[in-house]
């Protein structure tokens, strides 16, 4: 077959065999089909979609261009929990330990940080002497010891994908929802889950702008992962106004040891334990749902959760001490508070430009190869719907660095927007797809 003809092909819509999609991925890992054919492929992917037959073939050969871990030798069902990215969304952090507390076996893959949205791993590495780069063989001992591990992709699982994302980077067809679907759950599959709980973001501060796009990314991944005979469970969440109040790396983990103490903010903890209940459901430790939501609350109420994230903290080589003495963690060395001219109620807070604000001052990154500065980020001091008195304090940023701090306060403040008439809740959980 020649590749010309199946760019071709996909550019008019038409679907191609599993066989034909192998026969690119497996060409382009290969170093057989140049760049910009499979830069072609991708546009036109990009443009006319994929069947679920071909995201599934697509889905395959990124796990068969790699290592597949085995983790059958550890009793339990494994379960995973992935977001989609947001701003202040540290639900793994506090999901993750809960499950394991709770009997369930987590292999935690996780990301890095890029544009306006947070990274699991750069907040994990905020922790003095966490090590994120576990060996396979690592990461397996002490799942069967923990029942927790956390992980970032490493070369051997799923390396097609890395190609492939790359790719897409520079290609601007980073946004296809068959391309986003495909990659995020070979990452998973490879390393040997049995089940995937999916958090998708929709709105300002999300990748998924709209809630139709994030419902037919939810459905794709949920159908990729039943075709693969793997339970999955997808909510599609609110991210208009960041995650509990706290966006930054070490800013995050505060806030984490915060909730699994019980003390931390209600929209976090609430969705928190939804994520954990269903890893607890899918992971079979209880009959019901409604029976795993009574565990995870326990789980929250005695401390466990909060002592699991401390043993699997010492298990790789971090300080767990920061989660009781926050001068430990990485400190900004300056602060600027941001205050409202008039009074009124917050009836919005743009999640994306406190995104944007706290990756200014150097919380994120805009390329992978970008350094980030654990200490920084924004405290928001109020939330939507709350009202407030003219000269009251919004948020606060934190830095090391005052170079940026200008621009990002500027973003800062048209991210709040005051009405003088109450706004409705939000909802926090708007669909369950299954």
């Amino acid at each position: 077959m020649r590749t010309v003809d199946l760019i071709h092909r996909k550019r008019d819509g038409e679907e191609l065999s599993p066989e034909e999609v192998h026969f690119l991925v497996d060409g382009y890992t290969r170093g057989e089909i140049p760049d910009y054919q499979t830069s072609a492929f991708l546009m036109a992917v990009f443009y006319s979609g994929m069947s679920d037959r071909e995201v599934s073939a697509l889905t395959q050969s990124f796990i068969a261009s790699g290592t597949t871990l085995d983790l059958s030798s550890i009793p339990g069902v494994k379960v995973d929990k992935h977001s989609t990215g947001g701003v202040g969304d540290k639900t793994s952090l506090i999901s993750a330990p809960l499950a394991a507390a709770a009997g369930v076996v987590v292999p935690m893959i996780s990301g890095r940080a890029l544009g306006h949205t947070g990274g699991t791993l750069d907040k994990l590495e905020s922790i003095p002497g966490f090590r994120t780069d576990l060996s396979l063989d690592e990461f397996r001992e002490q799942l069967a010891k923990h029942n927790l591990a956390f992980i970032g992709q490493t070369a051997e699982v799923a390396p097609a994908d890395g190609r492939f994302y790359a790719l897409r980077d520079v290609t601007a067809t980073v946004e296809s929802i068959p391309l986003i679907a495909s990659s995020i759950m070979a990452k998973k599959i490879a390393v040997g889950l049995d089940a995937v709980v999916l958090d998708v973001k929709v709105g300002a501060g999300a990748f998924m702008k709209k809630q139709v796009d994030a419902r037919r990314l939810a459905q794709m991944m949920v159908g990729i992962g039943r075709r693969m005979d793997k339970r999955v469970q997808a909510l599609i969440t609110d991210m208009n106004q960041p995650l509990g109040y706290a966006v930054g790396n070490a800013l995050e983990i505060m806030e984490v040891s915060q909730t699994l103490q019980n003390a931390g903010p209600a929209d976090l903890t609430r969705l928190s334990l939804e994520l954990a209940a269903r890893m607890i459901f899918l992971g079979k430790i209880t009959k019901t749902l409604d029976e795993a939501r009574e565990m995870a609350q326990a789980r929250l109420l005695d401390g466990s959760g909060y002592r699991k994230f401390k043993e699997v903290i010492t298990a790789q080589g971090g300080n767990a001490q920061v989660l009781d003495r926050f001068e430990l963690l990485p400190n900004a060395t300056g602060a600027q508070e941001i205050t409202t001219a008039r009074g009124g109620y917050v009836s919005g807070i743009d999640a994306e430009l406190i995104g944007q604000a706290s990756s200014m001052i150097g919380a994120g990154r805009g390329a992978k190869e970008d350094s980030i500065d654990p200490a920084v980020g924004v405290i928001l001091e109020v939330k939507v719907g709350q009202k407030i008195e003219a000269g009251s304090i919004l948020c606060r940023l934190y830095y090391t660095n005052g170079d940026q701090l200008e621009g990002a306060a500027e973003l800062v403040e048209d991210a709040f927007r005051i009405s003088q008439h109450p706004v409705d809740e939000r909802d926090l959980i708007l669909e369950v797809v299954s």
